[in-house]
Formats: C-alpha cells, sequence, structure tokens
C-alpha cells in the first residue's frame, strides 16, 4: 500500500480521487436523482412521464419567475462588470493613496450575511415616511412611495442590494487579472505616446478578457439562481404581484411550501439547462472553444 502512494504514476489519482468523489457525491449524484423524480408524482409515487414538463409550459407564474430572473441577471451583468473593471483600474493606479483600505471596504459587504443585507435593505425601503428612501424623498419635497410593492421599484431595491453585495467580489477578480499584466507593456505604450485611455483600451481590456469572461460565467449562473436576497427582501416567497419571484423561489414554493417535489425537479433541470445553455453560447461567442494550444 506503502508503494502505490508513493509511486508517480498513482499520486496523481490519489490526489485527484477527493475532487472526484466530491463531484460524484454532491453533483452527479444529486442532479440524476433530480431528473428521475421530475419525471414522477412524488407524493402518490407514481411514474408521469413528461407531464411536469408539459405543466411548466402553460404555467404562468413560473414564466414570470423566468421573466424576473432573465430580467435580473442581464441586468446585474450589465453592472456588475464594467464598473468593477474601472474600479479595479482605479485602484491599480498610482494616483490612488491607500489601496489596501479601500480593498477592504468594497470587500465587505460580501462578508456580510444575505439575511442580514436583506433585512437592512427591507428596513431602507420601507413604506413608513421614516424609512431611509423616503426620507430622501423628502428632502426633494416627493410623498412617500411603497417602494417594494411596485414593479420599478422593487426591482430597484433588489438590483441595488445585488451591487452593494457583489461589486467588491468582482473587484477583487479583475484586481488579481490586471496584475498579472506585464508593467513592461504599459511603460511601452508610455513611451509610445499612448494616452491612459489607449492603454486600457488596448492592453488591459483584451489582456484581462480571461477574468472577463469567468466573471460573467460565474454573474449569468448567480444571476439565474438569484433566491434568498429576494426572499429576505420581501420577508418571504410572496411579493405582490409575484415581482421578487425568481426561478429558485418558484422551485422553492412548489418543493418545499407545496411539497410537489416531482415538479420543484423539473424546474431546477430546465433551470440548470437554461443556465448550461446561456453560458455555452457566451463562451463560444467569447471564443473559448476555439482557443488551440500551442
Amino acid at each position: 500500500m506503502k508503494k502505490f502512494f508513493y509511486s508517480r504514476k498513482a499520486a496523481p489519482y490519489v490526489f485527484v480521487l477527493p475532487f472526484v468523489l466530491t463531484v460524484l457525491l454532491f453533483w452527479i449524484g444529486p442532479i440524476y436523482k433530480g431528473v428521475v423524480l421530475s419525471f414522477q408524482d412524488v407524493m402518490k409515487d407514481e411514474w408521469v412521464g413528461f407531464a411536469n414538463y408539459k405543466r411548466l409550459l402553460t404555467d404562468r407564474i413560473f414564466w414570470i419567475a423566468v421573466k424576473n430572473s432573465a430580467k435580473y441577471m442581464v441586468v446585474t451583468c450589465l453592472l456588475l462588470i464594467p464598473f468593477p473593471l474601472l474600479f479595479a483600474v482605479l485602484l491599480n493606479s498610482k494616483l490612488m493613496k491607500r489601496p489596501g483600505l479601500f480593498k477592504s471596504i468594497y470587500f465587505l459587504p460580501a462578508l456580510t450575511s444575505v439575511v442580514v443585507a436583506g433585512t437592512v435593505f427591507r428596513l431602507m425601503f420601507g413604506e413608513a415616511p421614516e424609512s431611509l428612501m423616503n426620507q430622501l424623498l423628502a428632502l426633494f419635497g416627493m410623498e412617500p412611495i411603497k417602494w417594494l410593492k411596485q414593479g420599478g421599484t422593487g426591482f430597484f431595491a433588489l438590483v441595488l442590494l445585488c451591487c452593494w453585495r457583489w461589486t467588491g467580489v468582482n473587484i477583487m477578480y479583475f484586481l488579481a487579472g490586471i496584475q498579472a499584466i506585464p508593467a513592461d507593456l504599459y511603460e511601452a505604450a508610455e513611451i509610445d505616446g499612448a494616452s491612459k485611455f489607449g492603454q486600457f483600451r488596448f492592453i488591459t481590456v483584451p489582456l484581462v478578457k480571461p477574468t472577463t469572461i469567468y466573471v460573467l460565467t460565474i454573474s449569468i449562473y448567480a444571476g439565474l439562481s438569484m433566491f434568498l436576497e429576494s426572499f429576505m427582501l420581501w420577508k418571504g416567497n410572496n411579493s405582490p404581484n409575484f415581482i421578487g419571484m425568481t426561478i429558485v423561489g418558484y422551485l422553492y414554493r412548489q418543493g418545499i411550501e407545496k411539497r410537489a417535489m416531482g415538479y420543484a425537479c423539473a424546474v431546477g433541470i430546465v433551470l440548470l439547462i437554461l443556465v448550461m445553455i446561456i453560458n455555452l453560447i457566451q463562451l463560444k461567442l467569447n471564443g473559448t472553444f476555439d482557443r488551440k494550444e500551442d
């Protein structure tokens, strides 16, 4: 046995074995079980075939959840990629004093519990005139509004919570990518007379592309699978007129609240397929699959 573990041929397999077991137990296994359950009525212990998927096609609330999640994903991607990149460039510049302090400040929201953050934002966007956002409106002579009971303002609160929480994380990703770029490239560009904007456009943006693709990939997944932020902001899974209902929120309603586990598994499988399709398309468009190793 000792000879086996010290073998150069066996060592790579030994090191990778914990990862393989983790994937099998906590990813492949649950997905397989979810696929099987999606073809069943779990409460009646009956095989129903594609009945759960056919039901999804005519389920109005499900399509509202898909629309809400898709809109949330698009908006958060548009905000949480360009702005963190610009902030990372600023933090990496020589003009920035005490960058470590600002890194800590930006990253601090990510360490805050979603439960705590959601509760705080729910109080900020409360209906009472004393809530923070209504006090800001009062400064401009405007009447208090019911922020979380209207589609536009409720969505604004949800996106603001997301940006507050995850901007710092994406800044750290982009900052790591920028600092991996050789300084010689910037020095050569500066000698050639390139402006700061030119250096950003022709050096930073192209060379930080792998980081951008990674951030985009995880942002697509995070946007479509968002649940807890909405759950805490509306203090449950029952937002007015389903303005905060997401795909995972609908899965939770069907599987946990209504105990329709088979139907909930069908929702989860559709979400998995949707995330994979969108990410495969964007990876293809970004040229990830076209790269050839030297």
